[in-house]
C-alpha cells in the first residue's frame, strides 16, 4: 500500500534460486565504533510487509543490525506464478539464500504469526543459522484453526472487506481506529489469489510433534485472548520445545505485533543476550 507521502522505504532485491525477486532491507543504528552483535532477522505475518514493523525497528536497530525480508508475494517481493512452489519449505529456503547472499552465518530470528512458521521450520532444518527464535502469535501451522475457510470467504467478499469483517479477532475494541483502518487497507492491498494460496497451504500444515527439534533458546509471546487457534497451543509449545520461555499478553487478540509493538519489543530485548 503506498505511503501517504508517496515515499516508499528503499528496499534492496535478491533473485531467489527459482527466479522470484525478493525485497529486503537492513536498518542499523548501532554504535559504529563497536563490533555489532549477531543481527536480528524479522519475518512478517501473512499479508504483511516491511512497514508493519513500524513500532519495532526504531528500537531494535539501535541495539542490533536489523534485517527484514518481505516474504515472496508480499510487499515489494514478486508474486510467484502458479507453477512456482509456495510452501513453508520454499519460504525458509528464501531466508537461507538471503543470509548466504549477505554473508550472515546466523541470526536471531523473529517471526510474527506466519512469519514464525517460517522461523520454526528454519530452526528445525537449519539449526546452525538460528541463534535464538522469537515467536509472536505463532503456532506450529494453522491446520487446527478456522483458517481453511478464509480463502473462499475472502474471494467472495474481497480481501479488505474480509479483514474488516473479522477485525475483532485481531484488535481489541479500544485500539486506535487509525491503526485498524491502516491495517485493513494494508492487508487488503495484497494479491488476493496469491493470499488464498498462501493461507490454504498454511491451513494444511501442522508440525506440533516436531517441535522438540527446535534446540535453540526460544521465546513464545502469546495473545492472552487468542481467537485464531487456542491459547493451549502456546502452552503445549512451551512444553515441547526444550528451551522455551512463554509470555502472555493478557486480554489481547491475535495481532499483538501491530497493536502492542512496545510490549513485544520489550519482551524481545529482555530475551536476547546482552552480547554474542
Amino acid at each position: 500500500m503506498p505511503h501517504p507521502t508517496g515515499l516508499q522505504p528503499n528496499m534492496a532485491f535478491l533473485t531467489a534460486s527459482d527466479g522470484v525477486r525478493l525485497a529486503w532491507r537492513v536498518d542499523d543504528f548501532t554504535d559504529p565504533w563497536r563490533t555489532p552483535p549477531t543481527p536480528v532477522l524479522l519475518l512478517h505475518a501473512a499479508m504483511g510487509s516491511y512497514r508493519r514493523w513500524f513500532g519495532w525497528i526504531p528500537q531494535l536497530a539501535r541495539r542490533r543490525t536489523t534485517l527484514s525480508l518481505e516474504l515472496r508475494g508480499h510487499g515489494a517481493s514478486a508474486v510467484p506464478t502458479e507453477a512456482q512452489p509456495l510452501t513453508v519449505e520454499r519460504l525458509f529456503a528464501d531466508v537461507v539464500e538471503l543470509l548466504d547472499h549477505l554473508g550472515i552465518a546466523r541470526a536471531h530470528v523473529v517471526g510474527l504469526s506466519a512469519g514464525g512458521y517460517v522461523g520454526q521450520r528454519l530452526a528445525m532444518e537449519h539449526p546452525d543459522r538460528v541463534a535464538t527464535l522469537s515467536l509472536f502469535a505463532s503456532t506450529p501451522g494453522l491446520r487446527n484453526s478456522q483458517a481453511g475457510t478464509w480463502p473462499a470467504k475472502a474471494a467472495e467478499m474481497g480481501l479488505e472487506a474480509f479483514m474488516r469483517q473479522g477485525i475483532a479477532d485481531r484488535f481489541a475494541p479500544d485500539s486506535d481506529p487509525g491503526l485498524v483502518d491502516w491495517f485493513c487497507r494494508q492487508t487488503g492491498s495484497n494479491n488476493l489469489p496469491f493470499i488464498g494460496r498462501f493461507v490454504a497451504h498454511m491451513a494444511s500444515r501442522d508440525w506440533e510433534d516436531e517441535l522438540p527439534r527446535i534446540q535453540c533458546p526460544t521465546l513464545l509471546v502469546a495473545p492472552g485472548h487468542e481467537p485464531i487457534g487456542s491459547h493451549d497451543q502456546y502452552e503445549r509449545m512451551q512444553a515441547l520445545i526444550p528451551d522455551a520461555r512463554l509470555i502472555s499478553l493478557e486480554g489481547m487478540p491475535h495481532n499483538i505485533g501491530d497493536a502492542a509493538p512496545q510490549a513485544c519489543v520489550e519482551a524481545l530485548l529482555g530475551f536476547l543476550p546482552d552480547a554474542d
